[in-house]
């Protein structure tokens, strides 16, 4: 099966919405679904927002199999042209384990790179991420904020695309820029 990853381009970002939303919908139901969709539309309308690092991936039949977003983000006002957030990441549900994920990040991480930027920030399980480089963003004094309630502390990673850079970066991560990321 052909398969091929690339930026964005307008006629996928209904589609692309649609896939977030179904696979959010089937592993976490409906409200996740909902709420991973808002969370997208949200980060395509800030000044984080960059559509050189929002990937799909396609098949011969031009229908969406999966999907990531890289965005600028900042902790405590530092970093912002060096920092990315990676959320949300996602694969249709009959392609899944198939390491479409894999080949989209790794896709990713080059083309982030390529930009200038030096670490990627994300929240999730620590099997999904940690193969992938990422590791707990503690251990480098990158800590959760207070409003930010993680099933684990491993559960915010980073991982560095320029050798030494966390050596230097740290400080509480925090998702208020975002509305759609408020506790209620």
């Amino acid at each position: 099966m052909k398969r091929i990853i690339k930026s964005i381009e307008n006629q996928y970002l209904i589609p692309s919405l649609d896939l977030i939303e179904d696979v959010f919908t089937q592993c976490d139901g409906a409200e996740e679904g909902k709420a991973v969709r808002c969370l997208v539309e949200e980060i395509r309308g800030k000044k984080y927002y960059i559509p050189d690092l929002e990937f799909i991936m396609i098949n011969e039949d031009n229908t969406i199999i999966g999907y990531a977003i890289f965005s600028r983000f900042h902790i405590e006002g530092k970093y912002e042209n060096e920092l990315l957030i990676l959320t949300p990441v996602a694969v249709k549900t009959e392609f899944q384990r198939q390491h479409i994920s894999k080949e989209i990040l790794e896709y990713g991480f080059i083309k982030a790179k390529e930009l200038g930027f030096k670490a990627i920030l994300v929240e999730g399980n620590p099997k999904n991420y940690n193969p992938r480089g990422f590791q707990s963003s503690y251990k480098f004094g990158i800590k959760a904020g207070p409003n930010i309630k993680l099933p684990n502390q491993d559960c915010l990673m980073i991982k560095e695309l320029e050798n030494g850079v966390l050596d230097r970066m740290s400080g509480f991560v925090d998702y208020s820029f975002y509305e759609t990321l408020q506790e209620e």
